[in-house]
This record gives C-alpha cells, structure tokens and sequence, in this order.
C-alpha cells in the first residue's frame, strides 16, 4: 500500500468520525465511530504498519504530544490550574472507586490476579498498559500479558459514549443558567483575560511581522525542550513524566508572557497535530485480534463495566461534597479510560453541538474543558503510571 493510499483511507476514517458527531449532535462520539473503523480495517484489509505507512510515526507522535500538551498548558492561568483542586479530587476519587470495587466485586468474579493486571489499564495511560503487559509476560501470564493491552485500546468504547451524554447534560444546565444571567459575569471576565494576553508580553514590543508561525513553533519547542530536560535531570531523584512537565511549563511560560494564549492554534499547526496523534492513538487498535477478544471477552467487558460503576458512585459522592454537579463529575472520573487528546475533542464536539452563540460556546469551555483537562492529565499520565509501578511488583 503506497503512503498517499494509506494516508487518505486513514483521513476519510477520521473524517467519517466527524460527519456522525456533527449527525447526532456529539450523541456518538467521533472517536467510537473511528475506533469501531479501525477495528473493522484491522480485521479486513488494513497492513498492520498502515499508520506508519501514512507517515505517522512514534518519533513524529512524540513531536505532536510535547506540541499538543505544551499548548493545552497555555489554556490554564496558575491561578485556574489551582482552581482546579476540585477536578484533581474529582478524579482521583473515580480511581479509589475503580480500585475498590476491582479488589472486591471483580477479584471474587475472576482472581486477583487478572484485577492486578486490569486497573492500571483502566485508570490510563498506555505506559501503564505496557508496564502491566511485561511484568505479566515475565511472570508467565502471557493471556493476562495480551488483556492488559486489550483492556487499555477498547475501554474507550465504554468512555467516548458516556462522557459525551455526561457532557452534554452539562452543557444543558450551564446554557439554562447562562440564559438565566447567572453565568454572564463569568464570561465577560473570560473574554477581557483573553483580549489582554492575544500577544505575549515578553514580545508585546515586537513587531507583528516577526511573530511568525516559525516563531510559534520554536518557542512551543522550547518550552518542551525545557520539560523534558527538566525530567531528564529529576531522574536520579524522583520520576517526573516529561508530558506532564510540559502541561505545567505550558501553564507558566502563558503566565510569564513566553506564550500566547493557544499557540499552536495561530500557527495554524493545531489540527495537523491532533490528526497526527489520533491516528498513532487508533494505531493500538491493531493488537486487538479478533481471536485476542474471543478469549478475553467476558473479563474484559465485566472489568470495564465494574470500573465505570465504581467511577460514577466515588465521583458521585465526591461531586456532592465539593458542590460539583454529578454529570460534570462523572465526566472528570471517565477521562481514565481515554484522557488527552480524546477528552479535549469530546468536550469540543459537546460545546458546538449545543450552540452556534460564539460567546456561549466560550462560556461552555470555560467551565468544562479545563476540569477535564487536568482530570485526564491526574489518572492517565500520572496516577495510572504510579499505579502501574506498584501493582506490577505483585504479580
């Protein structure tokens, strides 16, 4: 298969994706209608490097993740990311809520064994997949070696569908209150903060001519260079995920005026990023055989299951304590079973299948895209790892 063959299949894939969400009004998700693709394309005709083969790399993904998270940290002030704390309970609260009910309703259906292996998957990231897979692999689980993959590319298709009816119900309250004059203060404070940081202060005396898309590029690359040089010399001492750093380095370089408010947007670089990083994302589909999921099947569906019970009951209670409303928190808890960049386009698809208002499209993002930012960011790319750490010492 030539790269332009490849490529363009993988584009109208995700293109499909997009004409269903904006069909159904975000009702079906984008990102379940193109893993339900790739899983079909797998099965059928596909050549299992088709995403390398289009060009899409793991050196080249890397390249997206530090662009595309650096530039997701200049969406929160250090003054919203400490407002945050909600959010990071929030989330934290739905993996005590899948770690509990695992250990005692999923360990008496199956063993121990497999739930060790299952809830760093289901809390996250694909590092903590991989952790789990070798360490199975090494002790000679090698069936709990493949559902540790599994569990992590198809709990998805239990996350996509829900997050988006969660946050569409959300979507819904907020519009009521906005119309009510409730929220319009909000607003209005967001779009003088937005006005006043169009260019970054460090280079406000700059002319605009030199503010080039290159110049956006460099100064994105820098503040992940920064990150992951960062992390490199945390090493000895504690490990520090460099994507994380660039969230946080993002966060400050906006504040201190090295950023401007979404950089890579006015680079025009942004959705060739998220192109890029979906498709290596769907890539992980490929290890899901049919054979693979006719032996795992029933662990797998009940795994996920219990997990998504525990998430929604934690962040239920946790949501009531903290005055948050339960659809907002049970969306948080989801962002486990997928986090970035999946949460930042369902939310997206949400906020412009509820409105065509510009201003109440930015009131809906503000109150919901930063709460499922750093909900992804706490279980995915932290505590899913620092789970994945522990647990694999107890197979």
């Amino acid at each position: 298969m030539s790269q332009m063959l490849a490529l363009t299949i993988l584009l109208a894939i995700l293109y499909t994706g997009d004409i269903v969400a904006t069909r159904t009004k975000a009702w079906i998700p984008s990102v379940f209608v193109c893993a339900i693709l790739f899983l079909i394309g797998y099965w059928t005709f596909f050549p299992e490097d088709i995403v390398s083969i289009a060009g899409i790399n793991p050196v080249v993904a890397t390249m997206f993740m530090y662009f595309l998270i650096t530039n997701m940290g200049t969406l929160l002030s250090l003054k919203e990311l400490k407002n945050q704390w909600k959010s990071i309970v929030i989330s934290i609260s739905g993996i005590v809520g899948i770690v509990v009910i695992l250990f005692t309703i999923g360990a008496m259906i199956f063993d121990l064994q497999t739930m060790i292996v299952a809830i760093p998957p289901l809390v996250g990231g694909v590092v903590a997949a991989i952790v789990m897979s070798d360490g199975a692999t090494a002790a000679g689980l090698d069936d709990l070696a493949v559902f540790a993959i599994v569990i992590y590319v198809i709990q998805g298709f239990a996350g996509y569908p829900i997050t988006s009816i969660m946050l569409k119900r959300e979507a819904k309250r907020l519009l009521k209150e906005h119309k009510s004059g409730n929220l319009h203060t909000i607003v209005q404070e967001q779009e003088s903060a937005e006005k006043a940081s169009e260019q970054p202060k460090l280079f406000a005396r700059m002319p605009e001519k030199y503010n080039t898309d290159y110049f956006k590029f460099f100064r994105i690359a820098f503040v992940g260079l920064l990150a992951y040089s960062t992390s490199v010399a945390l090493e000895p001492i504690v490990t520090v995920n460099a994507l994380v750093l660039c969230l946080v380095f993002g966060v400050i370089a906006s504040t201190v005026g090295f950023l401007e408010k979404q950089p890579l947007q006015k680079a025009n670089g942004f959705g060739f990023a998220i192109m890029g990083l979906m498709l290596f994302i769907f890539d992980g589909l490929k290890r899901a055989t049919p054979d693979m999921l006719v032996r795992i099947i029933v662990p797998l569906v009940v795994s996920i299951l219990l997990a998504v019970i525990g998430m929604y009951i934690f962040s239920f209670i946790a949501g009531k304590i903290l005055k948050v409303s339960p659809n907002l928190a049970f969306a948080i808890s989801l962002t486990a079973l997928y986090g970035f960049p999946a949460d930042y386009i369902l939310t997206n698809e949400v906020v412009n299948s509820s409105t065509t208002d510009e201003k109440e499209r930015e009131m809906l993002l503000s109150h919901m895209l930063p709460p499922m930012l750093v909900g992804g960011f706490i279980s995915v790319t932290i505590t899913s790892v620092i789970i994945a750490g522990v647990f694999v010492n107890w197979l």
